[in-house]
């Protein structure tokens, strides 16, 4: 009978390698990437532009680009499919009973209510599920969610990226 415990712990031990090698637990789980606005500027080597997702690009250094298009519009793909948070402000574009269910967030007060917004890489499109009870456009927020790089066309202002939030917590340092 301790041999079959033995095989039993030993198939176990196994399996629980297997599944840290696999990548562990649930995404959900796992620690975010903390970002700043910076960070969803790409570096020098150029990255994903929002236009070109909306027309034709060409690929440089592995990403797409367009020649025309302003460096403003251009967005990063290194955290494509990464969980994230990052601190801004919630501009409200589409609300429940239980509260708002879809934003844009924003860098600093006041974005995408005067003109012009920031642009493209400096504005994420939120889904917010479960939706958000904020106290207003002024407060400050953690938004903690899967970002991809996406053209997202609003009334109010064009996302460089589109963020599905699993948290949103009022900001604290």
């Amino acid at each position: 009978m301790a041999r079959a415990t033995t095989r039993r712990g030993a198939l176990a031990g196994l399996g629980a390698a297997a599944f840290a090698l696999a990548g562990g637990p649930a995404r959900a789980s796992e620690a975010p990437i903390q970002l700043s606005w910076d960070d969803l500027v790409p570096g020098e080597d150029g990255g994903l532009l929002a236009d070109v997702l909306k027309g034709i690009g060409v690929v440089r250094h592995g990403e797409l680009e367009a020649s025309d298009v302003d460096g403003a519009a251009s967005v990063t793909t290194a955290y494509n499919g990464k969980r994230v948070r990052i601190p801004g402000f919630v501009v409200p574009l589409e609300f429940a009973a239980a509260g708002v269910t879809s934003f844009m967030l924003v860098p600093y007060v006041g974005a995408c209510i005067h003109v012009p917004p920031p642009p493209p890489n400096q504005l994420i499109h939120v889904t917010a599920d479960p939706p958000h009870e904020g106290a207003g456009l002024f407060e400050p927020v953690w938004v903690t969610g899967t970002l991809e790089a996406s053209a997202i066309e609003t009334d109010i202002a064009d996302a460089g990226y589109a963020m599905s939030s699993d948290r949103i917590e009022p900001y604290e340092e």
